[in-house]
């Protein structure tokens, strides 16, 4: 990952926190929690369009944008070992097709 990018992110991030009337900690602490600069462009959006009052609803946004992050991590896991399964049986298949010959 480009760190550059990642600090510029999380800069901006903290900005707009900031911007809002928030502790550049709590801008941080998102930060630290988001991981990724993808997913502090999410949080960053939502800050500039839905203009939040509360320090409770940026929380619960980031942890929404976790949750999405964390199910989507999982679906492709899952994708990636049905995959494998199924060439797994491809092969049995193929074998015992052979030996019947």
């Amino acid at each position: 990952m480009d760190r550059m990018l990642w600090a510029r992110t999380k800069e901006e991030l903290i900005r707009e926190t900031e911007k809002l009337g928030f502790t550049a900690e709590l801008g941080e602490a998102v930060a630290k929690n988001l991981g990724s600069p993808k997913a502090m462009e999410r949080m960053i959006a939502y800050l500039r369009y839905v203009k939040p009052r509360k320090e409770e609803l940026v929380v619960d946004e980031m942890l929404a944008i976790c949750s999405e992050i964390a199910a989507w991590k999982e679906k492709k896991a899952s994708q990636e070992a049905n995959e494998r399964y199924n060439e797994m049986l491809m092969s049995f298949e193929e074998d015992e097709s052979d030996q019947a010959l």
